[in-house]
């Protein structure tokens, strides 16, 4: 999809909900809602289905969990609604949150409301914008993730958010378990990865709020300007080590989408893999970063666990939008054989 204003149709057939039933109950919940609903579906995305709610001259956004069978710790919407209600104060742009609603009897599945922002959508490769422009949001986008790193998770109240410690152990356990719980192909590298991987984890500790997802894709940047109007999409945010949640988003460069301009992004505006990590260095204070391609390889291998779940679901006809079934299976091999090779790089 190109940058553009975030595109809206009609409700896909597999997420239609009760919409009279979402009325009558948001006359009860959402302060200043008077009926009158019309929903429709924000295009894009592979997990939780967005919409927007339109009653009269207001707009909410409304995020609910997909139908079907689910993994158990996939889709938990109440952690979206949790993080950016506890970061609505700090330096990290997040939309208000309105009400989250976890009696599935309403509409189907848990989902909450939150504010609507104005803003325009983008890739990471940001096609429409210039150099320039590029370079401001992409500066924004690194400093806003060097603030959520340094946000006091026990003050915001985010103390049960996650299980401080032993993060890449934790994830590395849940990634391999998702991948075999929706596995499609044989893929050697997969095999490989989920035995190296617990085994080479680099020693130290660290906890902040992470994101979890934190890329271009997942943002929202301001109607005029260059610069991020708010971060979306917190679903996979935990409490978990920063340097997993910096390394996520040069992962992208690994993938087949960027190497065609890999050679090109300091000319486009956009930082290299060495200057996201060295900028946020210096907005955290942090020294140079060791083992750093087990972390990019990491994020792969975790990608790889991803996609295969959005995969599956597009094969069982559940994804939470229209999207090409056969890229996405490409997309887990290479994610695993690019993760593997850097892996080899380090020996």
């Amino acid at each position: 999809m190109e940058e553009d204003q975030p595109v809206l149709i009609p409700v896909l057939k597999a997420h239609r909900f009760d919409e009279a039933a979402l009325s009558k109950y948001l006359q009860r919940k959402l302060p200043g809602f008077r009926g009158d609903l019309n929903v429709q579906q924000y295009v894009g995305g592979t997990s939780n289905p967005t919409f927007r709610l339109t009653s009269n001259d207001d707009r909410w956004v409304l995020r609910k969990r997909p139908p079907g069978h689910l993994l158990p710790s996939a889709h938990q919407v109440e952690r979206e609604h949790r993080v950016m209600h506890a970061l609505r104060d700090s330096d990290v742009p997040v939309p208000k949150m309105h009400h989250h609603c976890d009696d599935p009897s309403i509409i189907g599945q848990e989902f909450y409301v939150m504010e609507m922002i104005e803003g325009r959508t983008t890739t990471s490769e940001m096609t429409t914008f210039s150099p320039d422009e590029r370079r401001a949001i992409y500066d924004d986008f690194i400093r806003i993730l060097a603030a959520l790193h340094q946000v006091d998770h026990i003050e915001v109240g985010l103390e049960r958010h996650g299980r401080p410690g032993n993060y890449f152990a934790r994830q590395i356990d849940r990634w391999s378990k998702q991948y075999r719980a929706s596995q499609t192909d044989d893929l050697a590298e997969m095999d490989r990865l989920i035995d190296w991987m617990p085994e080479h984890i680099p020693a130290g500790d660290e906890t902040a709020v992470i994101h979890g997802d934190y890329r271009i894709g997942n943002t929202l940047i301001h109607p005029s300007e260059p610069r991020i109007a708010a971060i979306l999409d917190w679903e996979l945010s935990t409490l978990g080590h920063p340097l997993g949640d910096l390394s996520y988003h040069p992962a992208y460069a690994h993938q087949t989408e960027f190497q065609p301009i890999i050679d090109e992004l300091p000319e486009r505006g956009i930082p290299t893999e060495d200057e996201w990590r060295q900028r946020y260095c210096q907005l955290t204070g942090r020294g140079d970063i060791e083992n750093w391609n087990f972390y990019v390889a990491y994020n792969l291998f975790r990608l790889a666990g991803i996609v295969q779940g959005v995969y599956k679901r597009a094969l069982d006809g559940i994804a939470s939008s229209e999207l090409e079934i056969d890229s996405q299976r490409d997309r887990v091999a290479h994610c695993s054989q690019r993760a593997w090779q850097l892996v080899e790089e380090m020996s």
